[in-house]
């Protein structure tokens, strides 16, 4: 009997062409992904990737490398949805804030209901006119929540997976901070009180940062998912990648943060699955 569970990865490729590569060694139906690049020739004829242009500033957008959706098994098929720069979107079309920061796809499973997928990425700014190196995604964060709006028409039933990098912490701050805590809850929240809930992952599902940070609380099941340029895998201490989705989607998520599964990108993937 065929396994009726969809498989999807969630992943911020670093913009490698290695990343492709080891993509397809992944085994999934479905990829969401971000700070993608264009994909070589030898995987772009293994995969079908959403017709977004590969650059952002085509249509006016501030980041250097999209968000992308890949489907990558023939157990699903999906049906594109194209979107445009919220000056330019019109009834019908689907307004993004930034462009290449939000790709989104309804997946039809071959049992099962179809549900809507969404790959996030929230950019990291500046604030105005300041030139030290304070930065936060907060706000992009926000922007992203108020484009994913347009999918929550309702109180219930818009069967909806939204997961990416939104270069945030959930529960704390790193430098300690009760101020950027509060800020970053807030993204939390307004999430929950639209109907989007933290799937995860959490702990048991990925391995604890190791050792411990001083910063994040004792109680945290938070589990790393990035490490900083130039130190290993094994050395991760920070979750900027999260998942969520509707109650009426039966979703598990873990973190492949263990150092010799972790890939070439500073940001590990994360696996779900979702039941029929």
């Amino acid at each position: 009997m065929p396994d009726d569970t969809v498989t999807i990865v969630c992943w911020n490729m670093a913009h490698k062409h290695e990343s492709w590569r080891h993509l397809l060694d992944a085994k999934v139906d479905l990829a969401l992904l971000q700070e993608v690049c264009r994909p070589p020739d030898d995987c772009a004829k293994m995969i079908e990737v959403d017709p977004a242009p590969w650059s952002p500033a085509e249509q006016g957008g501030r980041v250097r490398w999209r968000t992308a959706i890949a489907v990558l098994s023939n157990q699903v098929t999906v049906e594109w949805i194209g979107t445009k720069p919220l000056g330019q979107a019109g009834p019908g079309d689907l307004a993004v804030s930034s462009p290449g920061t939000l790709t989104a796809a309804r997946v039809i499973p071959r049992s099962g209901e179809p549900f809507l997928v969404v790959s996030l990425y929230a950019e990291l700014e500046r604030p105005f006119r300041h030139t030290g190196g304070l930065i936060y995604s907060d706000a992009s964060s926000h922007r992203l929540i108020s484009d994913l709006a347009a999918f929550v028409a309702r109180q219930n039933g818009h069967r909806l997976v939204a997961a990416g990098d939104l270069n945030l912490m959930y529960g704390y701050s790193a430098d300690g901070s009760p101020y950027w805590a509060g800020r970053y809850r807030t993204v939390f929240d307004r999430l929950e009180a639209m109907g989007l809930f933290p799937v995860g992952p959490q702990f048991p599902d990925g391995r604890r940062a190791q050792p411990w940070p001083a910063s994040l609380p004792r109680d945290s099941r938070n589990v790393p998912t990035w490490h900083t340029i130039g130190r290993p895998p094994a050395m991760a201490d920070r979750q900027l990648d999260y998942v969520f989705a509707s109650p009426d989607i039966a979703l598990t998520a873990r973190a492949l943060n263990e150092p010799d599964e972790w890939g070439p990108s500073d940001h590990c993937r994360i696996t779900m699955t979702v039941q029929p």
